[in-house]
């Protein structure tokens, strides 16, 4: 799964990266533990311009009754999204990338009541290209009004080094795929699922960090810094922390 990241660069910086023509009009906070709900950067394309733009983590379908839908749509997985309800729609003409410089999971560690957080980032230091999924929703029987636009990461198999943490990755589109993946007139379901596959192995790499990041609440470039393996025995791991 991926239910915590990190996304500490500017819209700038992301938009000149991904070679965004337009950015929202409010530029997010950095954040250093970016959590379900939070208000999100995710790039798509739309009227012919590849944007960024900022939407809600947690997928709202349009068909939703209540914006609490999301909360469980925070990930999709790979298999199914053609056929899915949740997903199908969305798969077919509203891909996007969630740009992140950094993901978080946790692992069991024998012996201690905490798992142990590591932090995810590619190893040449550029921002992961996590391929997702937006909405567009208005709550049912309002007339007009501002639409809530909402985002889901993918998530696959995990590939060697992940699976020594987790039973499922975030998928980490290549740069080459950005345009295929984007294209919201591209509906060659084979084509696009076949872009939804474990990163290789060495394009990632992965360290401890503190358990501090188990807690929502806490902020700050610290929650990085690499840490010894094994948390502090007797630990509480916070009610908000990912199950992993």
């Amino acid at each position: 799964m991926c239910g915590r990241y990190v996304s500490s660069s500017t819209s700038d910086e992301i938009a000149r990266y991904f070679d965004a023509d337009e950015q929202p009009e409010r530029a997010l906070e950095p954040s250093w533990n970016v959590a379900p709900t939070d208000d999100i950067y995710v790039v798509l394309e739309e009227d012919g311009s590849r944007r960024l733009a900022e939407h809600h983590w947690g997928l709202v379908p349009f068909w939703a009754k209540s914006v609490a839908v999301g909360n469980k749509m925070i990930n999709a997985r790979a298999d199914g999204l053609a056929t899915k309800g949740a997903f199908k729609d969305a798969f077919a003409r509203k891909r996007c990338i969630v740009p992140a410089d950094g993901f978080y999971e946790w692992k069991h560690v024998p012996g201690q009541k905490v798992k142990q957080p590591y932090l995810i980032t590619r190893r040449t230091g550029e921002p992961l290209a996590f391929a997702g999924l937006w909405s567009s929703w208005r709550p049912p029987g309002s007339d007009g009004g501002e639409r809530l636009r909402s985002a889901t990461i993918i998530t696959t198999t995990p590939n060697e080094l992940m699976a020594t943490l987790h039973d499922r990755m975030p998928v980490v589109l290549p740069a080459r795929a950005w345009a295929e993946w984007l294209d919201p007139t591209n509906h060659d379901v084979e084509a696009l699922s076949a872009l939804l596959v474990p990163a290789p192995e060495d394009v990632l790499t992965l360290r401890p960090v503190s358990t501090e990041v188990n807690n929502v609440r806490n902020q700050g470039e610290h929650l990085i810094d690499p840490v010894e393996a094994a948390p502090v025995q007797g630990s509480l791991l916070d009610p908000g922390a990912p199950a992993g």
